[in-house]
């Protein structure tokens, strides 16, 4: 089933030297989308193309169908997902996370073991291709997790 733009809300949280041109590509493709950045101002180009900002890596996953996260660190990657604001507490029922950040593999065990036992689904995802990569929409990403996605619980 692929996902259509009309019905699906994508949020993305880190916005810097590759996530902000990823962030550009699902909005230019149609997507509604949330973003959120520690440092705002990296979110502007977005906003002015019609993104939507929200205050914390929660409010992002409390309006979205599907989130996206590329941050710099494996630090990162547990701030945004097990944080005081993070996704794994506000994300929506059957909502789909997806970590694009390069990290440790025992944390992305730890985001989907959490994740399945709050009804989500979460993927593994670290790319290659760096930031001309991401600004030309040419990145190769390995996909991590389970090999069937109940689509009934899907929002897509």
């Amino acid at each position: 089933m692929a996902l259509k733009p009309e019905n699906t809300r994508v949020g993305f949280v880190g916005l810097g030297i590759m996530g902000g041109s990823m962030a550009g590509h699902l909005l230019a493709a149609g997507y509604p989308l949330q973003v959120y950045n520690r440092s705002p101002a990296k979110a502007e180009p977005l906003l002015a193309a019609g993104a939507t900002w929200q205050d914390s890596p929660a409010g992002v996953a409390a309006h979205s169908d599907a989130v996206i996260t590329m941050v710099g660190y494996p630090s990162d990657v547990e701030a945004v997902y097990f944080g005081e604001t993070g996704l794994i507490e506000a994300a929506r029922p059957g909502a789909y996370l997806v970590d694009m950040t390069t990290s440790e593999p025992a944390l992305a065990v730890r985001i989907a073991e959490s994740a399945v036992a709050r009804g989500l689904h979460a993927l593994d995802a670290p790319v290659t291709g760096g930031d001309l990569g991401a600004r030309e929409a040419k990145l190769s990403i390995m996909v991590g997790g389970p090999t069937r996605i109940s689509r009934r619980s899907s929002p897509c």
